[in-house]
């Protein structure tokens, strides 16, 4: 299976290609330029440099939120038209999950990533690793970081990643102590997001263009204007 992936959730967008869960080719994109700059460009350089085109993807898997409104739009409506165009499904992935599923493998088993949502708020949840595969302890939703922080086990050693932690890392340390692991692995989400949609797109769970939402657990200021 020939999988395309794509994240442009947060500044830390990536590009990946895989095939039977192996990496072929992955591009990180800076944030020195926009996305609707960006994308395409690295897109038709990772299947130029495999030799494939759009239409040899077997499926497509896209971060679908939370995170950046407007990243959000660029990724999803850029696989949604790969999606048309190859008649091929999408899986969509939350960026909370593709970041936690970096530490699946951790000693330490519970994983949180945390997202800066801003106006004081995060995007949150956090997660349990269990035989490499993960289990939702807390959901994922929208929080306030004390409140957020309050529903997880201080008795535990937790990881966490993600650009919330560099926002409220004293913070974390203050409810945390020395229970509290701050992450050193990127924030570069493509490869995770292409695996996890892998797994979706196994069990016939993908969904067709017309039917790719966005997951953003509360209006945009847009919708909160209109």
């Amino acid at each position: 299976m020939i999988i395309l992936a794509v994240d442009t959730t947060t500044f830390s967008g990536s590009v990946a290609l895989l095939e039977d869960g192996q990496l072929l080719t992955e591009i990180n994109l800076s944030p020195s330029a926009t996305y609707s700059e960006l994308l395409l460009p690295a897109v038709d350089f990772i299947l130029k440099t495999n030799k494939l085109e759009v239409k040899d993807m077997d499926g497509f898997a896209a971060a679908a939120g939370p995170g950046s409104f407007t990243g959000i739009r660029i990724g999803l409506s850029t696989v949604k038209s790969f999606s048309y165009a190859s008649g091929k499904p999408v899986a969509p992935v939350s960026t909370l999950e593709a970041l936690a599923f970096k530490l699946r493998h951790s000693q330490a088993h519970l994983s949180c990533p945390i997202l800066d949502a801003k106006k004081g708020e995060v995007y949150a949840a956090l997660f349990e690793s269990v035989e490499g595969k993960l289990k939702v302890v807390v959901s994922q939703g929208v929080y306030a970081p004390d409140r957020f922080l309050s529903l997880l086990p201080a008795q535990r050693i937790i990881t966490f990643i993600g650009n919330g932690v560099e926002v409220y890392r004293d913070k974390i340390f203050r409810y945390f102590k020395d229970k509290a692991r701050f992450s050193p692995r990127s924030h570069f989400i493509a490869h995770e997001v292409g695996l996890i949609g892998q797994e979706i797109l196994k069990k016939k769970k993908g969904v067709s263009a017309e039917k790719l939402e966005p997951l953003y657990f509360r209006k945009s200021q847009a919708e909160e204007k209109h």
